[in-house]
């Protein structure tokens, strides 16, 4: 039966259990369980069972631009990058996110929070992988009245088509940044998605020229402004979040709103790496953790993101006690659920099953001292060997169905895009 599933011998913090999986819900954690006939069993000895990461920020169908724009910084990458995207299309939009999605499944993660274009062909390539996902229709106008006028128009009728998409995949709105969206769409944007339920999604702070920029033009920073326009709250999603003065952080705090952390890209395109997850966390933000699309951070692997996280905080702050295992872990999973309005994150009976099983079999978890350690400063990603999405197993063994497809179909289309881009 689809979404039931009892897992066998699996290893929750140290301890052998069984984990009863009813209609996608945890239903029962205990021992020897017994669930009737007909219900799939998974013998996870040698498992260890951890909740699936949620990827907060990234721009999935990016997958094809791997590799084109490097040792860029980020105003010449963004050029770079917005010149090549004229040349996207269905196709290129659908297998990129296959693409993503394939990659994100192989390295434990089960939702993501997007901000692409198409929308609509993301949404049946996330359909088609199992997975969950927030997609946003993206603002991004210029200032030109006539973009402005469209986008409005566009963001409707998406949204009116998105009423038919499956639960586990979800309309958002994003405003690209605010130096990117004219303030008239901005508020727009943020009414449309307030008034109907939905959830925003941002680029916020995410280098010092930005800041530097916006103080000239404004006189305040970047999140002060978007404090007086009423953007911030707990329905906001601000990637980034990297140039963030006390007042910045206690406005964030303030209003709950979710930041996310997208270490891997900032390192790569320079724009900084002194995020400040302790004042963010005590201000009382939500603080998740991102890939930013694979353009820039040139993979979607988030449990990488974790560990170069972690690292960068200890160097920084020169303090090893710095972000502690179960508050990073907490960064890829629970946190981004809850900004998702998820279930999930969290391995216990009420809870979305959305699960990873890690294969302890390998040099990296010997030593088991400690299991959480090994699997983020030790191991790498290729030891997880399972991803469940509410009881629906997506990768087993490392393999995920339709894979050799999705990867040719992504070689096919990466050289379409190559001769359009170059023609």
């Amino acid at each position: 039966m689809k979404g039931n599933l009892l897992l066998r011998n699996v290893l929750l913090e140290g301890c052998s259990c069984d984990i009863y999986i009813k209609d996608g819900t945890i239903s029962r954690i205990g021992s020897a369980l017994q669930c009737g006939d007909g219900i799939q069993v998974l013998d996870g000895r040698g498992m260890s069972v951890l909740p699936a990461f949620v990827n907060m920020h990234t721009h999935a169908g990016m997958t094809l631009f791997r590799g084109i724009c490097e040792d860029m910084p980020l105003k010449a990458w963004l050029d770079a990058v917005w010149k090549a995207e004229t040349a996207l299309d269905d196709d290129l939009v659908y297998w990129g996110t296959r693409l993503a999605c394939l990659e994100m499944i192989r390295t434990g993660t089960v939702a993501f929070n997007d901000m692409y274009w198409r929308i609509d062909r993301a949404a049946q390539a996330v359909e088609d992988s199992g997975m969950r996902a927030q997609l946003t229709y993206c603002f991004l106008d210029g200032g030109d009245p006539d973009k402005q006028r469209l986008q409005k128009e566009e963001c409707e009728a998406m949204y009116a088509e998105s009423r038919s998409w499956s639960s586990r995949v979800r309309f958002g709105v994003s405003i690209h940044a605010h130096y990117t969206v004219s303030d008239d769409n901005m508020l727009w944007a943020a009414d449309f998605a307030r008034s109907r339920g939905l959830l925003l999604h941002t680029h916020l702070s995410e280098t010092r020229t930005e800041n530097e920029a916006h103080q000239a033009r404004y006189g305040v920073s970047p999140t002060r402004r978007l404090a007086d326009m009423g953007l911030l709250g707990r329905d906001l999603t601000a990637a980034h979040t990297l140039w963030l003065s006390d007042e910045d952080v206690r406005l964030l705090g303030d209003s709950g709103t979710t930041v996310v952390h997208n270490v891997n890209s900032n390192l790569k395109l320079a724009s900084g790496w002194r995020f400040r997850y302790n004042e963010l966390r005590d201000a009382g933000a939500n603080v998740t953790m991102g890939t930013d699309g694979a353009g820039s951070s040139n993979n979607l692997d988030l449990r990488e993101a974790l560990k170069t996280a972690a690292l960068a905080q200890k160097a920084w702050r020169e303090d090893p006690a710095a972000l502690p295992l179960d508050e990073l872990l907490a960064m890829g999973t629970v946190n981004g659920a809850r900004a998702l309005g998820l279930n999930s994150g969290k391995v216990e009976e009420g809870a979305l099953a959305d699960l990873i099983l890690v294969d302890t079999a390998s040099p990296f978890f010997v030593p088991a001292h400690n299991f959480k350690a090994n699997f983020i400063y030790s191991a790498n990603s290729s030891c997880i060997d399972t991803l469940i999405c509410g009881g629906r197993i997506l990768m087993q063994g490392g393999r995920v169905e339709g894979q050799e497809e999705i990867l040719a179909r992504a070689r096919e289309e990466t050289e379409r895009f190559l001769r359009k881009i170059n023609a």
